[in-house]
């Protein structure tokens, strides 16, 4: 089922600690994508239409390309009100905890009249994308959009493959409760090339937020620098660091639930002082696995990527943490609260046995867009900072330019600018 590894060296001899990097497509998705973005940025919703037909096989006119704000009231209909009350409570949870995020523009005002500060805004327009594959994710539309809305964007538009919030009356409600109005039927490659460029139906936007398959995530590898992007999202990835003392049935539940996510890379380690309790996961394993839906896939999974990993102490299991800067972190362990303040690389830490997983991806408020294959080295979960920008602001006061002049002069032409040195000096000629 999972391999078993007796030490830290022999794992990373073999697995290593450079996991693969998301968008890296192979040759034949990166042709198709270049070609998609080409056919859509130059002929723009007569694409849309056509890729719509040749890829989803779903015939559009270009007005049918947005989704009717009716049409989302009836499908959000079909709904239940008790999975309504969970969205509203979770969106709650999520816009209480990013709140806290907020940032707030500053400046500071010297003696002599001259002033440095930092102003924050918002992006103008944000894109928002949702899968409509095996799985549909209401939750991810709501972590997404809320920091979004409370940054202060003006303008959030969604794209999602056609025919996915028919298959989702919980996605519909969920967009009727966060009050989104720009939805379209586009997927795909073409929905970010849409998005970057702009098309008479689609308005060109400042970011582009949301998870994919490899057409998406290879699109928004391409056109960064064209429009903003969050992240390169890869396969969801799991560690569960344990002692002795833990319930077997958690960890194995805990690994069973993020292996379940349906890409066949995801990574699922056990890393623990514990030979016995490594057993007894394996059986947990075995006997949890037998009823899920999606057990085939999740075997394949634990086959190609779950492992458990046998270190001589929590010491030794940090680094290797760290090492490996993994998604979700879970620590059920005997001090997990100060083990987790010393983890130095990891998306979410979640502490202690009442803490797994799916209550971050779903409810208890911090976002579920995480840093993944390694990112979490230099990366952090998406937030309210993801969509704001921040202007410097500087006056000088004629006294300061005076005082500072011939610093910035000596500095400008060390550097070879002479004209930079004389926009100074000029202010200053007789």
């Amino acid at each position: 089922m999972i391999r078993v590894f007796e030490n830290k060296d022999a794992f990373l001899a073999e697995r290593g600690d450079d996991p693969s990097v998301a968008g890296v497509a192979s040759p034949e998705v990166l042709t198709r994508v270049e070609e998609i973005i080409r056919l859509v940025r130059s002929e723009g919703d007569d694409a849309l239409v056509e890729l719509a037909e040749r890829l989803d096989g779903v015939s559009l006119t270009p007005n049918e390309l947005r989704v009717d704000a009716r049409h989302i009231s009836a499908e959000a209909a079909k709904a239940t009100d008790e999975i309504r009350s969970v969205l509203a409570k979770a969106a709650k949870n999520i816009r209480s905890f990013h709140e806290r995020q907020k940032e707030a523009s500053w400046s500071v005002e010297l003696e002599d009249g001259s002033l440095l500060g930092q102003k924050i805004g918002a992006l103008d327009t944000v894109g928002l994308y949702v899968p409509g594959g095996e799985a549909v994710y209401p939750s991810t539309l709501i972590m997404n959009t809320v920091p979004a809305q409370i940054a202060g964007v003006r303008r959030i538009i969604v794209c999602t493959p056609p025919g996915t919030i028919e298959r989702s009356p919980v996605l519909a409600s969920a967009i009727e409760y966060l009050g989104l109005n720009e939805v379209f039927r586009i997927g795909g490659a073409q929905a970010v090339a849409a998005m970057a460029y702009g098309t008479s139906s689609v308005p060109r936007v400042d970011k582009i937020v949301g998870p994919g398959n490899a057409y998406v995530t290879t699109a928004k590898r391409l056109l960064y620098g064209v429009v903003g992007i969050d992240s390169l999202a890869g396969p969801s990835e799991i560690i569960v660091l344990a002692d002795s003392g833990v319930d077997s049935s958690y960890v194995a539940a805990d690994i069973l639930s993020q292996a379940e996510h349906g890409s066949g890379d995801e990574r699922a380690i056990l890393v623990t002082t514990s030979r016995e309790l490594i057993d007894a996961v394996r059986d947990e394993l075995t006997k949890q696995m037998e009823d899920l839906p999606r057990a085939a896939m999740i075997r394949t999974v634990l086959e190609k990527n779950g492992a458990a990993v046998l270190v001589a102490d929590l010491e030794q299991g940090l680094g290797l943490v760290d090492k490996l800067a993994p998604e979700h972190l879970e620590i059920m362990a005997d001090g997990a609260e100060a083990l987790a303040q010393r983890v130095k690389n990891a998306g979410a830490i979640f502490i202690g046995s009442s803490s797994p997983v799916p209550v971050g991806d779903f409810y208890a408020g911090p976002n579920h867009v995480l840093p993944t294959g390694g990112t979490a080295r230099f990366a952090s979960p998406l937030g309210v900072y993801d969509f704001i920008k921040r202007s410097s602001l500087i006056r000088y006061s004629r006294e300061k330019l005076s005082r500072d002049r011939n610093d910035i002069e000596a500095f400008a032409r060390a550097e070879g600018f002479e004209a930079h040195a004389r926009s100074i000096a000029t202010r200053f000629s007789e």
